[in-house]
């Protein structure tokens, strides 16, 4: 039958005749009554959850009530005001939600903790606590309070660093007591800067007094260090879902089952960022301060709110810690063939230890952070975190393809209608940053464990051209340019500088480490040793001149002898030894010219080269004289034995 339109008539798939309502039966209706019932149904509880292991800790035989009260209590005295007997009125989930924040007089049962003993103005509000927020919550969180928060064409969330858009070395302090003392290295080229107890205090009171004030605060509770004997809880309190995710990324995440036993953290860090140090306080030399205390296992930071500064303060803490219980921390890459043969890349920026250390045939264990005990080589970190300036598909695929939901983009530029990222666009900074979880990388290794290295690789960017594409180290050798840690900047990258510029960073991460170098280099030389790894030099910079006559070694040839040490085929190679520098380098490699093994050859200035040779070989001699000090090995014998794998004119 047709409509009066022509068109045909509809029929509904079922005609009740006795209220002659039409119904559209296609699906059930919803089980509400009002729209606040119907978005109520839209969010499930996580059930709680018991310990895989079988092992019961003091939380397992708790209700779900009294887990979450010990949480809180656990919560409210990470923020305890040390002049005041307790921690602040603490509960669960966002003060934008009304029914999140108890009221006084109720008789319901809520998620919170209130001290018996209230000193305080702060002890009159309520602190939220937001605690390990997912991805998705933290994503709503920042784009709903966050100033420049966008989420990106593909999905990351872009964010702000604030004024600081790097690390502040200068401003960093760490409190020298009767212990750090004699424990820490301090002085000339050390990275220790001393502050105070009493100082130290007076900021953590300012950082607590800030995050009290706040109405939410996001607390992460997570792990360092995948080796599961030997890892570190820790719990960052901070303002910023910036900083939350970021740190969901970086750390270690825990399982439901291991967050229900976490109890109390080894270490604690307390990011008030957006609030400045007080300039008046002593030792303070800027607005910004970065306090690391190792008796009271925290860390305070005011005025940079750069996401960066948790990670590496964390780094710090791994590099006292570990050694004390005779493992070696190591700011390097570790990736790990089929066979399990495992190799640790250092190198300074710019050397290729992230590209390098990325290949597809072999397994990621880590790009940054490492420890290495006597079960093997294990990553400190869960997620990478990423430089973007210049980034492209064709050139890292595997870092564009993880920038995508639940990482975080520092300081990029974006196209603001299709929210498209410019990587090439430097008007934030040049120091654009991805962070995403370490299984965003396709092929890397879960859990990020391998057993002892058969090879360590030091990279070093040389734009003088005079150090071999690659050199097999003895044992002295590698200790020796493992102390130094060389590179060079490329002339053209500061204003003025018409040549190479030498940069020497200890163990090849002299911001972070904090006992004495030969310290760790004597660790690492036992290691190698006992496990018999090979120790090779491989020169990622200039052959055939210095930066601006000669030309960058091509990385397909790099990679050719990264591949030849791994397979151990360049290990029954011929060699020679080259001067001033006594290097044994190999005569031929497979896929390499041979022409380029020996630097000399390359150069047609042959007085320039060798003049050039010996201006590096002082470099060295010079930044060395630091070091010389250390006693290193029995009767000193390791000492001698690095001295004189050094230069020789």
């Amino acid at each position: 039958m047709a409509a009066r339109n022509g068109l045909p008539k509809i029929h509904t798939a079922s005609q009740r005749k006795q209220d002659g309502i039409c119904h559209d039966d296609s699906a059930p209706t919803v089980k509400a009554q009002t729209i606040d019932e119907l978005h109520s149904l839209q969010k499930k509880k996580s059930a709680p959850t018991t310990p895989i292991d079988g092992t019961l800790s003091s939380f397992a035989s708790l209700s779900e009530e009294e887990r979450q009260k010990q949480q809180l209590q656990s919560i409210s005295a990470s923020l305890a005001s040390l002049t005041r007997e307790t921690g602040p009125r603490v509960v669960k989930g966002d003060p934008a939600r009304k029914a999140d924040t108890p009221k006084a007089a109720s008789h319901d049962v809520h998620h919170h903790f209130t001290p018996t003993i209230n000193v305080s103005d702060s002890s009159l509000k309520f602190t939220h606590v937001l605690y390990n927020l997912s991805p998705a919550e933290l994503y709503e969180q920042a784009i709903k309070s966050e100033r420049g928060s966008f989420i990106t064409s593909s999905g990351a969330l872009a964010t702000l660093s604030g004024a600081k858009t790097g690390r502040a070395p200068r401003d960093k302090r760490v409190v020298k007591d009767a212990t750090t003392e004699k424990e820490l290295w301090w002085g000339k080229g050390s990275p220790n800067i001393e502050m105070d107890e009493q100082t130290f205090l007076v900021n953590r009171e300012r950082a607590v007094d800030y995050l009290n004030s706040l109405d939410k605060v996001f607390v992460n509770d997570q792990f360092l260090n995948w080796d599961p004997q030997n890892r570190v809880k820790v719990r960052i309190v901070s303002a910023r879902a910036y900083h939350s995710l970021f740190m969901h990324n970086m750390c270690i995440r825990p399982t439901p089952e291991e967050l229900e036993n976490f109890g109390t953290p080894d270490f604690t860090i307390y990011n008030a960022g957006q609030f400045p140090c007080n300039r008046y306080t002593h030792y303070m030399t800027s607005s910004t301060s970065i306090d690391l205390n190792l008796a009271r296992m925290e860390m305070v930071i005011l005025g940079t709110q750069y996401a960066g500064e948790m990670k590496k303060g964390l780094f710090s803490v791994m590099h006292y810690l570990m050694p004390k219980r005779q493992i070696l921390s190591l700011h390097s890459g570790s990736n790990m063939g089929k066979d399990g043969d495992v190799a640790l890349f250092f190198g300074l920026s710019g050397t290729g230890k992230t590209t390098l250390s990325t290949d597809h045939n072999r397994y990621l264990i880590g790009d940054d952070e490492h420890c290495w005990s006597d079960t093997g080589v294990s990553n400190i970190e869960g997620g990478c975190y990423a430089k973007c300036i210049d980034l492209s598909g064709e050139k890292e695929p595997d870092i564009w393809n993880a920038i995508k939901f639940g990482t975080v983009l520092e300081n990029v530029v974006f196209e603001e209608h299709s929210r498209e990222v410019d990587y090439s666009d430097k008007s934030v900074t040049e120091n654009t940053r991805a962070s995403y979880p370490i299984e965003y990388i396709p092929n890397a290794k879960i859990p990020c464990v391998g057993p002892h290295p058969k090879n360590v690789i030091l990279l070093s960017c040389d734009a003088f051209g005079v150090l071999p594409p690659v050199s097999k180290l003895n044992l002295a050798q590698t200790m020796y340019h493992f102390i130094s840690g060389y590179t060079a900047l490329v002339a053209g990258t500061v204003e003025g500088v018409k040549e190479p510029t030498a940069t020497f960073s200890a163990c090849f991460g002299a911001a972070f480490i904090m006992l004495h170098p030969t310290k760790y280099a004597a660790m690492l030389a036992e290691k190698m040793q006992k496990h018999g790894a090979t120790g090779w030099l491989v020169n990622t910079g200039w052959s055939g001149g210095s930066y601006g006559s000669g030309n960058r070694i091509k990385l397909p040839y790099t990679r050719k002898i990264i591949d030849a040490i791994h397979s151990g085929s360049l290990l029954k190679a011929n060699y020679k030894k080259t001067e001033v520098f006594g290097l044994e380098i190999p005569t031929e490699i497979e896929g390499v010219p041979s022409q380029i093994l020996d630097p000399v050859n390359t150069w047609a200035d042959k007085k320039a080269y060798r003049d050039t040779l010996l201006k590096l070989g002082g470099l060295f001699k010079n930044n060395f004289e630091t070091f010389t000090n250390y006693k290193i090995g029995e009767n000193n014998k390791l000492a001698e034995e690095i001295l004189a794998a050094g230069p020789i004119f």
